[in-house]
Order: structure tokens, then C-alpha cells, then sequence
């Protein structure tokens, strides 16, 4: 299969770029894929009814069919044709947040295959804020299953050209609309509990969802490894955002974090690994590896969210095999990036203050 490219603006100002966005769409209608950026990561999107546009998108990416995908609208109003029941706090929470980088888990509609729910009676959905997301949508039909647009277990494309090296020859189309704003997936709360509970952390944070509905609780498995439960959302089970080299996270001091990486780094240059570090600018100097990445200033949890997925990539292309991480206050949009980290390290973390330093 031959991929092809498509580039637009934000926007798609001009005739050239709607009419191919408006393939893109027949595209999906016809039952094909198309990867689109949106105001979080790119998507890799199918139709979301057609069971066969769904199992198309599990093979793309090679990801495990009990794994749900998220069903993307582009008018609020869709929501009542594919789920059951839309609760008073959907309503109140689509009031705040959406379109944005949110998605609600809530009881599904007969017409929602089951394979867009991975073989649950709940869906997810998302009403995205990006204007090419909203139009491609549109343009396909209403109802788009779109994950992430990478190969499973890989960092999360920001740019197109992320969605190229895992996706080229897979699926019919790219549509490429520059970097990402927010860099982490969305934010997704379950609806179908009460109170209900943030399954996958975002930039919509516990207490912005807090401030509309009152109390929310959080997953136990998103800052520490999966209980074994059925995923009920994307990102619950299986290892996500990974580079190809090994990861581990580091906490503690700053100081007492780069005396350790370093000595890390030093014992794994010798046994002939090529090292790495992703770190704050602050910290940067400190470091004596191969490959030294900054993910922002800290306390920037809005520069290490856009950064992250980028950073890990570029130590791939750079073939870094020993990689040590910072890591990031996990308060706010923080929560998100640590939550991201952790999966990508398959949960290796040192903990200074319970290491021999």
C-alpha cells in the first residue's frame, strides 16, 4: 500500500486543502485510514461503525483487539446516537470542556460495534477542539475510532512525520497539520461510576473536573502498574510510549539525581551501551551522557507535555540504548507526563531516597 501525504494549515483556508481534507474523508467512509493531527497527538482514524474500518485499525498499529478505541464527533448533539444514556454529568462536563481533550466513558448504543469498545458495553467518546479533526470528521461521516496514530507501544506521534515511521505502507493516508499543541493524550473520565473516575490522566486535570462535578476519583493503576483488570479505556493495560532503548526514571534532589544518572552513565558507556538523559534546562549542564534531551524548564508541565513524546523518538533515531529520566511533579498536567513516563519505563523507577547514593 502507498501512503500518501496530504499537508494543511489549521484551518484549511484554501480550496486545495478542503478538497483534500474531503478525501480524506470519503476515505474513511469508504472504510480506509487516515491519520490526522489533532490538538493532542495525531489519530489514526477508521469509521467508527464499521466493525471491518475498526479491525483495520488494531492491525495498522498491531495493537490487542480488548484494547477500546475513542469515538471522535464533531457536534455535541452526536453523542445521543451512540450512547445509551447521557448522564447530567456528561452534560455539565461537555459544557466545560468540550470540544477539547477530553473523552467520557459511558454506556454504548446498539449500534456501536464491539469492535470499537474492545468487547465492552461502554464507549469512549471525544469531541476534539482541532478544526482539521472537526472537518475530517465531518467530511467522513460523523463518527470517527481514532487512537493514536503510532505503532502500539510506541511514543505517541506529535508531528506527521512520527506518524510516517510508524505508519508508512499501512494506511491510505496521512494528513499532516504540523505540531501539536498539547502533546498528551486526552484526559478520560468515567461516567458510568459514581463518583467518577479519571482513567487516563490529560490536560483536563482532576481538578478542573473537580470544579464542575464535585468529587472525582482517580484510577489506582495510572501512576503505578496495571492491577490485571479489563481495560476500560486506552492506555490501561498494556505497555505504552516506549522507546526502543531501556528507560528508567529517577527521583530526587536534582543534584543527588544527576551524581546518580551520571555514575548510571558512566558504568553503561563502559559496557558499551550509548547512554542518554531527558532532563529539565536547569539541569542540563550536570549531565555527562551520549545523548542529553531537555523537556522544558522545570515546573513547565506544559512544555514537558508537548515535549515528551518528541524527546523519546529522537532517542530512537539516535540510537541511544540506555536512557535515564528526570522525573516530573505529578500535580496538574504534571499528573499526565509522569503517568506517560512511567508507562514508557514499564515502571522502573529509583527512588534516591531508598537507594545507595
Amino acid at each position: 500500500m502507498i501512503t500518501e501525504v496530504i499537508r494543511v494549515s489549521e484551518n484549511c483556508l484554501d480550496s486545495r486543502e478542503e478538497s483534500s481534507l474531503r478525501r480524506a474523508g470519503e476515505i474513511l467512509k469508504a472504510g480506509g485510514l487516515a491519520a490526522f493531527p489533532t490538538e493532542t497527538v495525531y489519530g489514526l482514524g477508521g469509521d467508527a461503525l464499521n466493525p471491518e474500518s475498526c479491525r483495520k485499525i488494531y492491525e495498522a498499529k498491531g495493537r490487542p483487539s480488548d484494547n477500546p478505541l475513542i469515538i471522535h464527533i464533531c457536534r455535541f448533539k452526536d453523542i445521543y446516537e451512540i450512547v445509551r444514556e447521557v448522564p447530567e454529568a456528561a452534560v455539565k462536563i461537555a459544557e466545560a470542556f468540550w470540544p477539547g481533550p477530553l473523552t467520557m466513558i459511558l454506556p454504548k448504543a446498539e449500534r456501536v460495534p464491539y469492535e470499537a469498545t474492545g468487547g465492552l458495553d461502554t464507549v469512549a467518546v471525544r469531541f476534539p477542539s482541532h478544526p482539521t479533526a472537526r472537518k475530517l470528521i465531518a467530511y467522513a461521516g460523523g463518527f470517527v475510532a481514532a487512537p493514536s496514530a503510532n505503532a502500539s507501544g510506541r511514543p505517541s506521534p506529535t508531528m506527521a512525520k512520527h506518524v510516517i515511521e510508524d505508519m508508512d505502507g499501512r494506511i491510505e493516508m496521512i494528513v499532516d497539520g504540523g505540531q501539536v499543541g498539547i502533546g498528551v493524550e486526552s484526559t478520560i473520565v468515567d461516567l458510568t461510576v459514581e463518583p467518577p473516575k479519571i482513567l487516563r490522566p490529560g490536560y483536563v486535570t482532576q481538578e478542573m473536573l473537580e470544579g464542575v462535578l464535585g468529587k472525582i476519583d482517580a484510577d489506582v493503576t495510572m501512576m503505578r502498574g496495571d492491577s490485571g483488570q479489563a481495560p476500560k479505556a486506552p492506555g490501561m493495560k498494556y505497555r505504552h510510549y516506549a522507546p526502543v532503548g531501556s528507560l528508567v526514571i529517577v527521583e530526587g534532589e536534582p543534584e543527588q539525581a544527576a551524581a546518580y544518572i551520571n555514575r548510571q552513565t558512566a558504568k553503561d558507556r563502559t559496557a558499551g551501551e550509548k547512554t542518554g538523559v531527558l532532563g529539565t534546562r536547569e539541569s542540563l549542564g550536570r549531565y555527562r551522557a551520549d545523548v542529553v534531551k531537555c523537556i522544558g524548564s522545570r515546573g513547565d508541565e506544559e512544555a514537558a507535555a508537548r515535549n515528551l513524546f518528541s524527546a523519546l523518538r529522537e532517542f530512537d533515531e539516535e540510537k541511544v540504548t540506555k536512557i535515564y529520566s528526570e522525573s516530573v511533579p505529578a500535580q496538574g498536567l504534571g499528573q499526565a507526563v509522569m503517568n506517560r513516563l512511567l508507562k514508557a519505563a514499564g515502571y522502573r523507577v529509583v527512588r534516591l531516597s531508598e537507594a545507595e547514593l
